[in-house]
């Protein structure tokens, strides 16, 4: 099956069709029994993609969105962790980091670039700002999409 937005699962299969992909039962099962439907399967665990940031970009509900283009949102985070804390979300399904593929590195880079451009309209970026990518839990990402948080309008400390 090829891979569709980082999906192994395209969501066009049937859960049918797949029965004797290898470890797709339990996991096609719990996820139907669960939310009734899945529409992907990545790294064997079942995606679904009506994230809080897919809403966003369907505009099912609102976000302070400061930036758009074809290829991805910006809008203000609801929970801040800075003075200016703007997450940077490609429109393309993309449930983690572990899930880009080589092909997909011009994604990243736009989210990159985006940030960059916004600081610098901004004005804050000659003082300077950070950027951050989460990845699964132990990483702290809570919402499985990939994005980019832009943490700027204060002194953060040290890092890294």
């Amino acid at each position: 099956v090829k891979p569709e937005n980082g999906c192994t699962w395209p969501p066009a299969m049937s859960a049918d069709s797949v029965a004797t992909w290898e470890g797709a039962e339990r996991i096609i099962q719990t996820a139907l029994d669960t939310f009734g439907r899945i529409d992907c399967v990545v790294n064997n665990a079942a995606v679904l993609r009506d994230t809080i940031f897919h809403k966003i970009i369907a505009r099912q509900i609102p976000a302070n969105i400061v930036y758009e283009d074809e290829h991805l949102i910006a809008f203000r985070d609801i929970s801040p962790q800075a003075p200016v804390h703007v997450l940077f979300v490609p429109k393309v399904t993309i449930p983690t980091l572990n899930d880009v593929q080589p092909g997909q590195a011009e994604i990243v880079g736009r989210l990159v670039i985006a940030a960059a451009d916004y600081a610098k309209t901004q004005g804050f970026a000659e003082d300077g700002y950070r950027i951050v990518m989460n990845c699964n839990d132990h990483g702290g990402q809570t919402v499985f999409q990939i994005h980019l948080h832009l943490l700027a309008g204060a002194p953060l400390g040290r890092f890294g």
